[in-house]
């Protein structure tokens, strides 16, 4: 079965689809490069899904990113579909530990979309922004005042938890 097939199927619920691709992605039947090229010539709610493909699949193991996957997820912060927004976010947040000198082209959209009036996106932001902090790169003397700035402003707890939890552990 090939990623067209998966996504023309209309048995297979949106979660099955997540879940196949990512598995094919951590077990090497699919590379990251396919699922890219794939996403960026499709609807907005496919890309959306296979983003949580990726996402799925890096949670698992992050080290099925490379160059490519940081760039496209980068590039995708700016994107106007929300969902699209939060994966890219949460497959940063994924992946960060293994990028640490190339994450500062993240840095502006997962800061414009810290101020989102979405939660979700909000919070996947937080996710990543934090999972960047705890890194204690020196991108941290940028990020360090802004993230104290989000977790002052920020209104919703979980959101707000992100932050604070980072914070702590990055003054430790």
């Amino acid at each position: 079965m090939t990623i067209e097939q998966v996504f023309r199927d209309k048995t297979i619920k949106a979660k099955a689809k997540v879940a196949t691709i990512g598995d094919w992605l951590v077990n090497k039947e699919l590379h990251t490069d396919e699922l890219l090229v794939y996403a960026e010539k499709q609807k907005v709610s496919d890309k959306a899904t296979c983003m949580e493909a990726l996402e799925y699949a890096t949670k698992k193991d992050p080290t099925i990113a490379d160059e490519n996957v940081l760039s496209f997820v980068t590039t995708a912060l700016k994107e106007d579909e929300p969902r699209v927004k939060w994966e890219s976010a949460r497959v940063i947040g994924n992946i960060a530990k293994h990028f640490p000198d190339q994450l500062y082209k993240t840095l502006p959209g997962l800061l414009l979309n810290a101020a989102n009036t979405g939660t979700v996106v909000r919070w996947a932001s937080a996710y990543a922004l934090a999972e960047i902090l705890k890194l204690k790169t020196d991108l941290n003397k940028k990020l360090l005042p802004g993230i104290e700035a989000l977790a002052e402003k920020e209104t919703d707890n979980g959101v707000k938890k992100k932050y604070l939890d980072a914070l702590k552990k990055v003054k430790k």
